[in-house]
């Protein structure tokens, strides 16, 4: 099982000014450590599940990442996930293709439907109904990977968007990793089966994992996809790991690994997460082992 780390606070010991000294850090720390995933998420006003005031710090992501794709080599980066309804899916995918080149490959296009409502209507973003948005996020998909075919520039037209052309030059090194955020059994999962090489599910228990498991791969039975492609990825809350509870955290991930998840993503709350992320290093090996 790989370990991935996803930073979703930005208060941090020295305040503002010292947010990038700090996330060269977590960079670093997170690579030395052996862990395979660096994410932050989509998101302009800090959220509730933090613990944390909407007022509380938050950096906009891609350009985050593109700042983590300087000061790290090997670990893969995107967020956590982004929101479809903030970036038009065109200028989505040449952003995402932006950070690979300048990766040198490591770029993952991790994608939701959205919902933080009081933050578009903050930022005068449309906030369309549920059922739209996911209409918008299989186009994107779809926009995405035309635009990451070399052979196909033409047009697309869809019921919410319509491109003249997707010309998208440079192409990306490798082409980024989509990964779909979310565990509805209707629609998220069918997406995944059906456009995605990843899932990310909420760590809630393993019997409930092993379902959304089970889900996902009569949906790739159905569009006759194979399973063994898609990775499947948590996120570890239930409850939250730490250092000081790293000795329970991969005793519990083993049942994850025996029903199918290959990866863990875990969330340093420290007001210094790079320390924090070199005290759970150790983690990785160990996770590793369990297979």
């Amino acid at each position: 099982m790989e370990l991935g780390f996803h930073l979703p606070i930005f208060d941090i010991d020295g305040g503002t000014p010292a947010l990038a000294g700090e996330l060269a850090r977590v960079g670093a720390a997170a690579e030395a450590s052996g862990a395979t995933w660096l994410s932050f998420m989509d998101h302009y006003f800090q959220i509730e599940p933090t613990g944390l005031p909407a007022e509380a710090k938050m950096l906009e992501g891609y350009t985050t990442l593109g700042y983590l794709a300087a000061h790290t080599s090997t670990i893969e980066l995107g967020l956590l996930v982004t929101g479809v309804t903030y970036r038009h899916p065109g200028l989505l995918a040449k952003i995402v293709t932006t950070l690979d080149v300048l990766s040198e490959g490591r770029a993952a296009l991790g994608i939701g439907a959205a919902w933080f409502e009081r933050e578009h209507h903050a930022m005068g973003v449309p906030y369309p109904p549920l059922a739209e948005r996911f209409e918008r996020l299989e186009e994107a998909l779809q926009i995405c990977g035309q635009m990451w075919d070399p052979d196909s520039d033409g047009p697309y037209e869809g019921t919410h968007y319509q491109l003249a052309e997707t010309l998208c030059s440079p192409q990306p090194i490798h082409r980024p990793t989509i990964l779909i955020g979310g565990s509805g059994e209707r629609k998220t999962l069918r997406l995944v089966a059906q456009y995605g090489d990843a899932c990310n599910l909420f760590g809630t228990s393993p019997d409930e994992v092993a379902h959304k498991i089970e889900v996902l791969q009569r949906h790739c039975d159905d569009v006759g996809r194979d399973f063994a492609d898609i990775k499947v990825t948590i996120l570890a809350n239930n409850p939250r790991p730490g250092p000081e509870t790293a000795d329970e955290f991969v005793a519990g991930m083993a049942e994850y690994a025996q029903i199918g998840v290959d990866a863990v993503i875990v969330t340093p709350t420290s007001e210094s997460p790079a320390a924090w992320i070199d005290a759970m290093a150790p983690t990785a090996r160990r996770l590793a082992e369990l297979g």
